[in-house]
């Protein structure tokens, strides 16, 4: 979702976090996406407007992308894939990519908390508390 709405509706969502998500629905798991939408092939338009990576052009915002490289849920190549095409846009980003790990991104001492201390800064240095800044209006004389 964080995908889809940073992408697709950049003028409302201007900072995100995108941990183990899917970018392109045709490299998920086929046992939960074939069940809901059928085989790629027999419905190409949904599988392509239904994926994230479709729209990533249009990234105006704060995009965090995490993912661990042993994911066997969410695979790693959806993010590769997606880390492709915002290059190619030349959208700026950030990648934490955890070696190994699976899609809780929790094996390896310290991983957990390495991960929920990057999600807070990346929250903090990109949404800081406090109200938002005044925007003067324009006067109409």
């Amino acid at each position: 979702m964080t995908l889809n709405l940073m992408f697709r509706y950049p003028e409302i969502y201007r900072t995100g976090m995108a941990v183990a998500s899917m970018a392109e629905l045709r490299l998920y798991d086929t046992i939960y996406q074939e069940r809901y939408m059928g085989l790629p092939q027999d419905n190409e338009a949904d599988y392509k407007e239904g994926s994230a990576i479709t729209f990533a052009d249009r990234l105006r915002g704060n995009l965090l992308l995490v993912h661990g490289s042993g994911d066997d849920n969410v695979h790693f190549q959806s993010t590769e894939k997606l880390v492709n095409a915002l290059v190619a846009a030349n959208k700026p980003f950030t990648l934490m990519e955890y070696p190994n790990r699976t899609h809780c991104i929790c094996e390896g001492e310290g991983t957990t908390l390495h991960l929920f201390s990057l999600l807070t800064r990346y929250l903090k240095q990109n949404l800081p508390a406090g109200p938002r800044p005044v925007v003067a209006a324009a006067s109409s004389r």
